[in-house]
């Protein structure tokens, strides 16, 4: 994409010395994330190290209408970080600082390129963490969190992502900085302002800082890996936990099917004996480890056919790899067409035999693998290519797939996306989960902002 001359001669003249690349491997590195659905086609990538130069560089873009494409960790699956059409790239990844743990109101200030990991190793040292997790944690960066309103394993027991920050620094595309509600609990001054770029995907502002609500560290959560023959009996497991003497703080499933192809690409370590359909895996906190032990014992005399709690952490460790190794496993078959998405956890099952019909019905002998939070109503459904089919054909094929999944969803008022976001992916579908006057607001809400449509161009809204 072509620029002035005068805006790559300010970029020369008045930014620090490597501020910016236009390095072919690192054009290509930045303009993606996990998506694999779109070819990387950027102009250059800048590298700002603090909120002043990102606010000069967003002036400067604004002067000459240069579209801003937002970097964090680019761990999403929705394209809401590629740059495919010349599009400058934003990276925060030099942004790092960790400032020091408040340990009296319990908070903490960072620059959002800090990774989700390094938050959590740092307040560890004073026995509080930010209980926001996920399997991309080492890769992923605070930024992105926010942006994504992520939520990950633990959202059962502690939420969303925007349920754990008070305060932010944003900058707007007109290089003006934001900051908003700095450390405080309370503030009711009208609009929480937060709230508009928490989820936004970086189509509003960019986050540049944030300070994080923290908590103690729970005590050691007793881990658990149960096998059952149904998803029936697996949501018949998810109520007895809710119902249990015990605090449940994360409760995921996978099928057969996932813990194949685990097995296939990692061969992790598999405890159980008996094979079976379905598997749910619980991290729980408890005083009372024998009242633990009776549920679980309960459990195993009708709805589980053979189970684990896991004795130490190592074993603890093991158990959870064989639920965070299945993104990758099924990646690794070459190409698997991933679908994110959300159902009221009362029409869970309904839903799945809906799909499990549909793929019957109209796509006999395809592989669909599901997996999920299903604690907090996510499923992650994955359709694994046929080995005798192309490239092109599967991915015709599974955008009319799309139509219908996300028509089941809506059907049983569920969400196309649970947590990584629209990005250009699934902008075409947003009609599913929005009615026209929501994408009419969100319209006005951007052309009020970003009135040239400069940052994060493309992503999220469809084209009227």
């Amino acid at each position: 994409m072509p620029f002035p001359s005068e805006f790559w001669n300010t970029l020369k003249t008045e930014f620090p010395e490597n501020f910016f690349s236009t390095e072919e491997a690192l054009l290509q590195s930045h303009s993606v994330d996990w998506t694999t659905a779109f070819s990387p086609q950027a102009s250059l990538v800048v590298f700002p190290r603090t909120t002043e130069e990102i606010s000069r560089y967003m002036a400067l873009c604004t002067r000459f209408a240069v579209p801003v494409v937002p970097s964090g960790g680019r761990t999403g699956l929705a394209g809401g970080a590629v740059a495919t059409q010349g599009e400058t790239i934003l990276s925060l990844e030099k942004m790092r600082a960790l400032g020091a743990v408040d340990v009296l109101g319990q908070t903490l200030e960072v620059e959002a390129g800090v990774p989700t990991e390094a938050v959590h190793e740092h307040c560890a040292q004073h026995g509080l963490f930010w209980p926001i997790d996920l399997a991309a944690k080492g890769s992923s960066q605070i930024g992105g969190n926010l942006a994504t309103n992520v939520g990950g394993v633990r959202v059962i027991r502690y939420g969303l992502a925007r349920q754990w920050v008070l305060g932010m620094e944003v900058v707007l595309p007109n290089g003006t900085v934001l900051q908003l509600n700095n450390a405080l609990e309370k503030n009711n001054t009208g609009i929480d302002l937060r709230q508009l770029f928490i989820g936004s995907e970086g189509i509003l502002g960019i986050i540049s800082k944030a300070t994080l609500k923290l908590v103690r560290i729970p005590p050691k959560p007793q881990v658990l890996l149960l096998a059952t023959h149904s998803l029936e009996n697996i949501l018949s497991l998810f109520l007895r936990a809710r119902q249990a003497p015990f605090t449940l703080c994360a409760f995921e499933f996978f099928t057969s099917q996932c813990l194949a192809r685990v097995q296939q690409h990692r061969k992790r370590y598999m405890p159980l004996e008996t094979p079976a359909s379905h598997y749910a895996l619980l991290e729980v906190e408890t005083e009372n480890p024998e009242a633990l032990e009776a549920w679980v014992g309960q459990c195993m005399e009708d709805v589980v056919v053979d189970g684990i709690l896991a004795q130490g952490g190592q074993q603890a460790r093991q158990l959870w790899e064989l639920r965070e190794s299945i993104s990758e496993s099924l990646s690794a078959t070459g190409m698997p067409h991933k679908n994110d998405i959300a159902l009221p956890i009362a029409h869970l099952l309904d839903f799945c035999k809906g799909l499990e019909a549909f793929f019957a019905d109209k796509y006999p002998g395809w592989e669909v693998c599901l997996f999920g939070h299903i604690g907090d109503g996510n499923l992650h459904v994955n359709v694994l290519k046929p080995p005798d089919m192309d490239k092109s054909t599967f991915l015709a094929k599974t955008s009319e797939v799309d139509n219908d999944v996300f028509s089941l969803v809506k059907q049983h008022h569920g969400s196309i996306s649970a947590e990584h976001g629209i990005g250009l992916l699934k902008r075409p579908y947003l009609h599913y989960s929005r009615t026209p006057e929501e994408l009419n607001l969100m319209r006005m809400l951007k052309k009020a902002v970003d009135p040239l449509g400069i940052l994060n161009p493309g992503k999220v809204l469809p084209p009227l």
